[in-house]
C-alpha cells in the first residue's frame, strides 16, 4: 500500500509500470514488417515468380532468373509499403483521447498520461475528471460519479470514503477489501450508492476525492468488458467475401488451364521444363492477384481521405460497406446536436391543465434590450421567474461541470447576475444526490441575507412533483406544461424550494416541505450540418433512425427539426420490452424515432434491422453501446466523448462526433464502391489478352509470345493502374442520387463482366492479329514479339481510359482531369524505353530494337482500339437507356 501522504515514489511507480504494463486495454496484435513480408511471400503470384526463377536456373538462364527475382523484390517492397500505411492508420487510433491523470507521487501532485497510472498510485479526483483506473476512495467530499458508461444508468451515484462506507458495504453485502486481497482483484461492480469504489472510464460530476488504484488496464472493470468483446469474432464485410469468391473461382480456372498448357507443350514439343514455364506463364496471366492489392490500396487511401475529414477507420474495408448502408441509427446528444445546453424557457404552470402558463423565453434579442432594470429582463412576470432561476442555481454546484448546470449560470450571468453573486457568497451545508429511486437532487444553503437555511431541488418533473406532494389538478398542470415543452424539443427540469430549518438534516430530501416553483426547459441546438446531411440521406435512399433516451415528445420534436421522417409513430423502450422478436422486426421496418431506449434495447433494434435485410450503421459512445456497435454492419464510435471499449468495438471513429461526418463517410464509401468496380472491370479486361496471348501460340504451334518475365512486367504496370489510378478517380455526378448498392450483389455483375470480356477480347484480337501478321510477313519471332508486346501495353492503356467511368461517353471521360493516369503513362513509357534500349534487359525479354515503322503501326493499332472501345461503350449506354418492352 502506498503512503497516504506521499503516494508512490517515482522509482516504485516505474518498477510497477514495467511489471504490470501500461494502463490501457489489451491492444490488438500489431503486424510487424516481417509479418507483413511473410504474408506477402505467401501470395500465389510471388510463389509463381519464384518457381519460374527456379526453372530458369535449371535451364541455365541466370539473366531471366535474376530479372524475375528483381520483380519479386520490387513487388514485395511496394506491397509492404502499402500494408504498413494501412497499419499506421490503425495505430493512430490508439493516440485518441488519451486522458491525463492527477496523481500524488513523491508527496507532490503530478499530471501524467493516463496510460502511465499503476496499481498503488494515489489519484486526485476533481469535478470533470475521467477516472483513469479502478480505485478505492480513501477520502471523499460529496463525490458523485457518472457510471453510465458502464451501467447505462444516467443518474450519478454518490461515493463515500473507505472508512465512511464500511457500514454501507455490509448493508449492500459487499465484502470490504482487506490488506491481504490482491490489488488487481475486482472487489465490486459499478452502480452502488455509498460505496468507496470508483471505476476506470467513469466521470466525476460532483465533489472530489483521493483514491488508491487497485486495478489497471485489462484487469479493470472496463477491461473486463473489453476482453469479453475481443472474444467475439468480427464478421467479414460483404466486399471481402465477394473478393474471396472471385479470386478463388478464377484461380481454380487458371490452375486447370495451366495444367492443360503443361501437358500440351510437353506432349507436342517434348520440352517438359519449357512446358512448366508455359504453364506458369498462363497461371500468372489468369491469376487476379491484383484484387487483394487493389482492396488494400483502396481501403488505405479511403482511410486517409476520411482522416482528413476527422474520421478514423479501424477496419478499412468497412468504408465500402458504409457506402451500402440502408439505415443509419444515430443517437441525439452530441451527434445530431452540439452537446451544449442552453436554457430555452422558464415556465410556471397554472392551477389546472387548462390554466394559462406564465413563461419566458430568454431570446438573445430580449436579453440584449433589457436595459439595467432587472424586472425588464423577465418580461411581465419578473418575481416568480427570478425566484425560479435562482432556486435552479441553488440546486447546482457552485463550480458547475455538467452542461445543464453550466446553462443555468450562463443565463443567470446575463439576466440576473446578482443571483450568481448571492450563490458565490453563500455556504453550502449539505447535499442530496440523485438516486434510482428519485431522479432529483437537493442542496442546503445558508444565504448571507436570510436568517435560516434554504434547500433547493431540481430534477425530472415527475420526481419534483413527488417531492412537492402535488396531486390532482396541480400535478396535471405540471405534466401538461412538461409535455408542451417537450413537444418543442426541450429537456425539462422541475425546480422546488423549501425552508431547511437547522441541522441535523433529514436522511431523505423527501422530508422537506418543498414548494413547486416551475419548470425550466433546456435545449441542445442542432449542428448546422445536420439538415443538409439529412437531405443527402433522403436523396441517397438511406433511412435515418434516431435512438435516444429522451422522452417521446422531445425525441419527436428533435427529429422534426433535424429532418428525420416522423410520420411513423415513436417507439418507446417500454414497448420494445414487451415485443417478441418477430413483432419488433416488423415494427422497425418503418419506425424512425426510438425514445426512452435502454442500451440493451439498442442491440435488439440493430439485430431486428439486420434480420429485416438492412445494412445497418450504428453510433455509440459508452461501454454499454459496445454490443450493438459490434452487431451492426458498421459500428461508429464517438471520439470526443466515447470510451476506449466503444472504439475497440467500432469500425470507424468520429473525432468530432458530427453526424455530417457520417454522411461524408457514406459518400466516400459509395465512391470507393464505384471505383472498385471500375478497377475490377479493368483487371478482368486486361487479363483476357494476356491469358489469350499465353495460350493461343500453344494451340496453334506458334512461337511463344509471353513468358513469366513479360507477365511480371505487365503486372508492374497493371497493379498501380488498377489501384492508384482508379482509386483517385473523382466521384460520379449522380453518386448520392442513387439507392444503396445491394450488398448481396456480385462485385462483377453480369453487365460489367460482359463489358470487361468484350473490351479484353478487342485488345486480344488486335494484338494477336498483329503478332500473326508479322510472322506471316517473314519477321523474326523476336521482332514480332517486340511489336505485339509494345502494342499490348498501349492497348492496355486504352482499357484504362475506357473503364474510368461507367456512365457517359468516352469523350466526356477524356475531359475529366486525372493527373495520376498521366503519371502512370509517363512511368510506363520510361520502363518500356529501358526494356527496349538497354541490351541486357532487352535480351532477357527476347526483344529486338523496334523500327520506326513498327512503332507507328503499334500506335495506330492503339488508336483503332480506342475508337472501337468508344463505339462499344456508346452502344452499351444506348442499350441501358432503352426502355423495357
Amino acid at each position: 500500500m502506498s503512503d497516504a501522504l506521499r503516494g508512490l515514489s517515482s522509482t516504485e511507480a516505474a518498477a510497477r509500470l514495467a511489471r504490470d504494463g501500461f494502463n490501457e486495454l489489451e491492444p490488438q496484435q500489431r503486424r510487424t514488417v516481417l509479418r507483413i513480408a511473410w504474408e506477402v511471400m505467401r501470395e500465389p503470384m510471388l510463389q509463381l515468380l519464384i518457381a519460374a526463377g527456379i526453372v530458369y536456373v535449371l535451364l541455365g538462364d541466370r539473366t531471366e532468373a535474376l530479372m524475375l527475382l528483381s520483380f519479386v523484390a520490387i513487388t514485395t517492397s511496394i506491397t509492404i509499403l502499402q500494408e504498413r500505411r494501412a497499419e499506421r492508420v490503425l495505430e493512430s487510433l490508439r493516440e485518441l483521447s488519451s486522458p491525463r491523470a492527477l496523481v500524488i507521487r513523491d508527496a507532490t501532485r503530478q499530471r501524467i498520461p493516463g496510460r502511465d497510472v499503476v496499481v498503488g498510485d494515489l489519484l486526485v479526483l476533481l469535478e470533470g475528471d475521467r477516472v483513469p483506473a479502478d480505485a478505492l476512495l480513501i477520502s471523499a467530499a460529496d463525490c458523485r460519479i457518472d457510471e453510465s458508461l458502464l451501467t447505462g444508468e444516467s443518474v450519478p451515484v454518490s461515493k463515500l470514503a473507505r472508512s465512511d462506507a464500511a457500514q454501507g458495504e455490509e448493508a449492500h453485502g459487499v465484502a470490504a477489501q482487506t490488506e491481504s486481497a490482491s490489488p488487481t482483484e475486482s472487489v465490486a461492480r459499478p452502480g452502488g450508492d455509498g460505496l468507496p469504489y470508483v471505476f476506470g472510464g467513469t466521470l466525476v460530476v460532483g465533489g472530489q476525492g483521493v483514491a488508491e488504484v487497485t486495478a489497471v488496464g485489462a484487469l479493470s472493470e472496463i477491461g473486463r468488458v473489453g476482453r469479453a468483446l475481443s472474444a467475439i469474432a468480427t464478421e467479414s464485410t460483404p466486399l471481402q467475401r465477394r473478393v474471396r469468391v472471385l479470386v478463388r473461382t478464377v484461380s481454380l480456372l487458371g490452375a486447370a488451364l495451366s495444367v492443360l498448357a503443361l501437358l500440351l507443350y510437353g506432349f507436342t514439343r517434348g520440352d517438359w521444363l519449357g512446358g512448366l514455364l508455359a504453364g506458369i506463364t498462363l497461371a500468372m496471366a489468369l491469376l487476379p492477384e491484383e484484387l487483394p492489392l487493389i482492396l488494400t490500396v483502396f481501403m488505405a487511401m479511403g482511410s486517409w481521405r476520411l482522416s482528413r475529414q476527422r474520421v478514423l477507420t479501424r477496419r478499412a474495408a468497412a468504408i465500402e460497406t458504409l457506402g451500402s448502408a440502408t439505415v443509419l441509427c444515430t443517437d441525439k446528444t452530441g451527434t445530431l446536436t452540439v452537446n451544449r445546453m442552453r436554457i430555452a424557457e422558464l415556465a410556471i404552470p397554472g392551477a389546472g391543465p387548462a390554466a394559462p402558463v406564465q413563461s419566458w423565453s430568454p431570446q438573445a434579442g430580449s436579453i440584449a434590450a433589457s436595459s439595467h432594470t432587472e424586472q425588464s429582463a423577465y418580461g411581465a412576470h419578473p418575481e416568480p421567474l427570478r425566484a425560479l432561476l435562482e432556486a435552479g442555481l441553488l440546486a447546482c454546484d457552485p463550480e458547475p461541470v455538467d452542461p445543464m448546470e453550466r446553462a443555468f449560470f450562463e443565463l443567470a450571468n446575463l439576466v440576473d447576475p446578482q443571483s450568481v453573486q448571492r450563490l458565490r457568497a453563500a455556504t453550502r451545508l449539505y447535499a442530496y444526490g440523485l438516486s434510482r429511486q428519485l431522479l432529483a437532487m437537493s442542496q442546503v444553503w445558508q444565504l448571507q441575507d436570510t436568517s435560516g437555511a434554504v434547500v433547493a431541488a431540481k430534477g425530472a418533473p415527475e420526481a419534483v412533483i413527488e417531492l412537492c406532494r402535488l396531486a390532482g389538478d396541480a400535478a396535471e398542470a405540471v405534466r401538461a406544461a412538461t409535455d408542451a415543452m417537450a413537444h418543442r424539443g426541450m429537456r425539462v427540469l422541475g425546480v422546488a424550494q423549501a425552508p431547511a430549518g437547522a441541522a441535523p438534516w433529514p436522511d431523505s430530501q423527501r422530508d422537506f416541505n418543498f414548494r413547486f416553483l416551475g419548470l425550466i426547459g433546456l435545449a441542445d441546438p442542432l449542428r448546422e450540418s445536420v439538415p443538409e446531411a439529412m437531405r443527402q440521406c433522403r436523396q441517397a435512399g438511406i433511412r435515418v433512425a434516431m435512438i435516444t433516451g429522451d422522452y417521446p415528445a422531445t425525441a419527436r420534436a428533435i427529429a422534426q427539426q433535424a429532418g428525420i421522417d416522423t410520420d411513423g409513430e415513436v417507439v418507446t423502450g417500454d414497448e420494445i420490452r414487451q415485443m417478441d422478436e418477430a413483432s419488433l422486426r416488423a415494427r422497425v421496418q418503418h419506425a424512425c424515432v426510438f425514445a426512452r431506449v435502454m442500451p440493451e434495447q439498442k442491440l435488439r433494434i440493430v439485430q431486428a434491422l439486420r434480420d429485416g435485410g438492412h445494412v445497418v450503421a450504428m453510433t455509440g459512445d459508452g461501454v454499454n453501446d459496445a454490443p450493438s456497435l459490434k452487431a451492426a454492419h458498421i459500428g461508429i464510435a464517438m471520439g470526443a466523448r466515447g470510451t476506449d471499449v466503444a472504439r475497440e468495438a467500432a469500425d470507424i471513429v468520429l473525432l468530432d462526433d458530427d453526424f455530417g461526418s457520417i454522411v461524408q463517410a457514406v459518400r466516400l464509401g459509395r465512391r470507393i464502391d464505384d471505383n472498385l468496380r471500375k478497377a475490377v472491370g479493368f483487371t478482368f479486361s486486361v487479363h483476357v489478352p494476356i491469358a489469350g496471348l499465353s495460350l493461343l501460340p500453344l494451340l496453334f504451334g506458334l512461337p511463344l509470345l509471353l513468358s513469366p518475365i513479360h507477365v511480371a512486367f505487365l503486372e508492374l504496370v497493371i497493379d498501380p493502374v488498377a489501384s492508384l489510378v482508379f482509386e483517385a478517380e473523382p466521384e460520379e455526378p449522380d453518386l448520392m442520387q442513387r439507392p444503396p448498392r445491394d450488398p448481396a450483389s456480385s462485385l462483377l455483375g453480369a453487365g460489367l463482366f460482359a463489358w470487361a470480356l468484350a473490351a479484353g477480347t478487342v485488345v486480344l484480337a488486335l494484338t494477336g492479329s498483329l503478332f500473326v501478321a508479322l510472322l506471316q510477313l517473314g519477321e523474326s519471332a523476336q521482332q514480332a514479339r517486340t511489336s505485339a508486346f509494345f502494342a499490348l501495353v498501349l492497348c492496355n492503356l486504352t482499357l484504362v481510359i475506357a473503364n474510368r467511368s461507367l456512365r457517359g461517353s468516352l469523350l466526356q471521360t477524356l475531359r475529366r482531369p486525372q493527373p495520376m493516369l498521366w503519371r502512370i503513362v509517363a512511368i510506363t513509357a520510361v520502363l518500356l524505353g529501358l526494356v527496349l534500349l538497354i541490351d541486357p534487359v532487352r535480351e532477357a525479354f527476347r526483344f529486338d530494337v523496334p523500327t520506326a515503322w513498327q512503332l507507328a503501326v503499334c500506335a495506330a493499332l492503339a488508336g483503332a482500339c480506342l475508337a472501337l472501345l468508344a463505339a462499344m461503350r456508346a452502344l452499351r449506354m444506348r442499350l441501358k437507356q432503352r426502355p423495357a418492352s
